[in-house]
């Protein structure tokens, strides 16, 4: 949901999936409080969006707390050409009155691999 919230910039789902004292730190290494993460994905800013897949989830439960690392592919196209880039995305999350909402998000770019 967060994935697919960020790509419409569904700001409403971002409220419900993300915790009041959520913090990023996003591809370009910035460390973003929620309401920073919530400003970017303002839908008066949107802009066309590559197509995203999420793979490889490994999650890990502890009472409470979930650790879930993804990896994040996105395709987009530009002159008729189709580009790919992935990252990892390190996610935790916390259960809250019995839903869980993510508390923090870490995305790592991966590195194409060589010739």
């Amino acid at each position: 949901r967060h994935v697919d919230a960020q790509r419409e910039f569904d700001v409403a789902t971002l409220q419900a999936v993300t915790a009041d004292n959520y913090i990023e730190v996003s591809p370009a290494g910035e460390v973003d409080n929620r309401d920073k993460m919530l400003s970017f994905y303002d839908p008066a800013q949107r802009r066309p969006a590559p197509t995203v897949r999420v793979d490889e989830q490994t999650v890990r439960t502890f009472d409470q707390t979930a650790v879930v690392i993804a990896k994040l592919t996105y395709t987009m196209s530009a002159d008729g050409q189709a580009r790919s880039f992935a990252m990892r995305a390190s996610y935790v999350a916390q259960r809250f009155d019995g839903k869980w909402k993510l508390v923090s998000a870490h995305y790592t770019g991966i590195r194409p691999p060589k010739p």
